[in-house]
């Protein structure tokens, strides 16, 4: 299992996520993540949050060797021809270091405040299936057509072409009926949160999706993304967990379960069930402020604990 990083970048600098990412970058982690809203969810509305992709930009220019991606990019935010065309430059601007990360979209409330239409579940959904075959269309064909509910193509052309190919294409959510068939149908990659018996229960619903369309599950890979702190201070991981209890709605024990909050050894035993059920990749959710301790955590992680799960 490889170890990753997510830094949500709210309420933060673009410098002080490049400092994190170089950090990680040099002591081996694989890959570096932002998150997609217009809002810093985690803090006051006032408080600041930049633009995930243009901010990806700059700092896949500053990094060298660590791949990258928004975990996940909207889909409501941008029609997905636009998306398109922005990967592909983002990914030849990185030398081939993109992984594009797609999901329904959940928070309501941001879409209202910016005056983005906000459409039901199963719209959100369909569009969902839709935008991906709209992207694989635009970053493979010479020229893409497409006639489907929501997106239309007509003779529409995306040059230069992604860098890879094919450019990965991960998608994130535990929806089973939905949501799980269509990262079975078109994805290269699988993105879930959770505590470990959920987690494998997606895989397993997310198995029976690809077996029942011919597709090996085996050519997915399975990342799982959960906050992350490492620490023996009871005090700091206590109020951490009691801030995402109130997120939730939920409780401290609960919150325990769903995060990677607490002791090396803790921690250690759930990365190890994951990997255990079939899961490539751990992405560790940070948050700011970054700072010293922050490089500090991660150097820990990259001496103990990346040994242990590899």
């Amino acid at each position: 299992m490889r170890l990753s990083i997510q830094t949500p970048q709210y309420g933060c600098e673009l410098q002080d996520i490049l400092t994190v990412w170089r950090a990680a970058d040099t002591l081996g982690f694989r890959s570096a993540w932002l998150m997609d809203h217009l809002v810093p969810i985690m803090l006051p509305d006032e408080e600041s949050m930049l633009e995930a992709w243009t901010a990806i930009s700059a700092l896949l220019a500053g990094t060298d060797s660590i791949r990258a991606g928004v975990l996940v990019s909207a889909n409501t935010f941008r029609h997905p021809s636009l998306l398109a065309r922005m990967a592909a430059t983002v990914d030849r601007l990185s030398g081939g270091r993109l992984e594009v990360g797609l999901g329904a979209a959940w928070c309501e409330r941001e879409h209202q405040a910016n005056g983005i239409h906000f459409p039901n579940v199963p719209t959100r959904l369909a569009m969902l299936d839709e935008s991906a075959q709209v992207l694989r269309l635009l970053w493979t064909q010479a020229e893409a057509n497409f006639e489907g509910v929501h997106y239309q193509l007509r003779g529409a052309k995306c040059e230069p072409k992604p860098l890879q190919d094919p450019l990965p294409l991960l998608f994130g959510g535990r929806g089973e009926r939905r949501t799980l068939r269509t990262v079975a149908r078109w994805a290269n990659g699988w993105n879930g949160s959770g505590s470990v018996a959920m987690l494998a229960h997606s895989v397993s619903v997310l198995r029976d999706h690809c077996n029942a369309i011919g597709r090996d599950p085996n050519t997915i890979t399975l990342t799982a993304r959960n906050d992350f702190i490492m620490s023996a201070d009871t005090t700091r991981t206590t109020a951490h967990l009691e801030r995402l209890a109130a997120f939730w709605g939920t409780t401290v024990e609960d919150a325990r379960d769903r995060s990677w909050v607490g002791e090396k050894d803790q921690i250690v035993d759930w990365l190890l069930q994951l990997r255990a059920i079939g899961f490539d990749e751990a992405i560790l959710g940070i948050e700011p402020p970054y700072e010293i301790g922050t490089v500090e955590m991660l150097t820990q992680v990259a001496e103990d604990l990346a040994p242990i799960v590899a």
